[in-house]
């Protein structure tokens, strides 16, 4: 891939990657300020700016590679919003809620990228090339907040599903879990390195997302 094709590819999907990562973190922090933590908002994370909540590594370097390397699929993450987990009313059961915000608004935005992209397809855009611009960018929209919803539903902690079930499990169990979280970045990278290999992930998450994407443009389109 020659600097001219990274540059139209960076152009497509930098929107809508950007706003997948920030608003994920933005909505872990107004649903903790909602059950009575204040840490994100204190901290100012709650803002839409995407500065605000840009990881060097995993808004930028992680993209770019994955670009670098013709990966099939764009993938980052942005700086976690801070939450005192123990300020919140009901700590345990409020986590659950707090951490399936982040992916419950990929899937929202999932649906209006697909929306947009309708409407582009319908050729209410014209057919110039914004209008292509605009198609090709909703497109990365709705597979992108998928792909990220999807995966941060799974069930390691710190990843959002993981939290989830620590909410919803009963005390010693959700403990259990909970021990592993400062163990769970190692456990995602020897899962990401097993599925370089033999592809486990993809022959779970894949169905996932694919069948997630397909409901979506049956319903929004």
């Amino acid at each position: 891939m020659d600097l001219q094709h990274i540059l139209q590819a960076i152009s497509v999907a930098a929107i809508p990657m950007l706003l997948a990562i920030t608003l994920h973190e933005v909505a872990h922090g107004r649903v903790a300020l909602f059950f009575g933590d204040t840490t994100a908002k204190a901290m100012g994370r709650l803002s839409l700016n995407p500065l605000k909540h840009v990881d060097p590594v995993g808004t930028v370097l992680v993209p770019v590679v994955l670009l670098l390397v013709h990966s099939p699929f764009l993938f980052g993450w942005a700086k976690p919003v801070p939450v005192d987990f123990r300020r919140l009313r009901h700590p345990k059961s409020d986590m659950a809620w707090v951490a399936a915000a982040g992916p419950a608004a990929n899937l929202l935005m999932a649906c209006l990228w697909t929306i947009l992209g309708g409407i582009g397809a319908a050729g209410y855009f014209g057919s110039g090339v914004v209008a292509v611009w605009l198609v090709k960018m909703a497109e990365i929209g709705l597979v992108g907040n998928v792909l990220l919803g999807v995966f941060n539903m799974l069930p390691i902690p710190p990843l959002d599903g993981g939290r989830v079930l620590v909410g919803l499990l009963p005390l010693p169990a959700a403990r259990a879990l909970a021990a592993i979280e400062p163990y769970g970045l190692w456990i995602l990278i020897a899962l990401l390195w097993a599925n370089s290999r033999l592809h486990l992930l993809d022959a779970i998450l894949g169905p996932l997302v694919n069948g997630l994407v397909q409901l979506i443009e049956h319903l929004f389109t």
